[in-house]
């Protein structure tokens, strides 16, 4: 048994937080970006929020939870989803 976990590896977009939303934005790497690593090596999840304008021809209403990272290539990091993950992008 090992306790590991299948990771999407991101990009940050900019170089500081979007101006209207105060979050950090990161898009997602080629395909190779995939990686299983061990549990212990996590420093902290973090909540992703797909960014709605950037993709073309996608009916928000019919996208699944499961599916978002799949359907979406940008994202907001959500600093207000804890007070952790606020210590981390802050």
């Amino acid at each position: 048994m090992y306790p590991c976990a299948i990771i999407r590896w991101f990009d940050r977009i900019g170089d500081g937080p979007n101006v209207d939303t105060g979050m950090w934005m990161v898009h997602t790497r080629n395909t190779q970006g995939i990686t299983i690593i061990h549990i212990d090596t996590i420093y902290h999840a973090a909540q992703l929020i797909p960014i709605y304008a950037s993709q073309q021809n996608i009916d928000a209403v019919s996208v699944k939870p499961n599916e978002a990272y799949n359907k979406f290539y940008s994202f907001y990091v959500n600093k207000f989803a804890d007070h952790h993950a606020f210590e981390i992008t802050f």
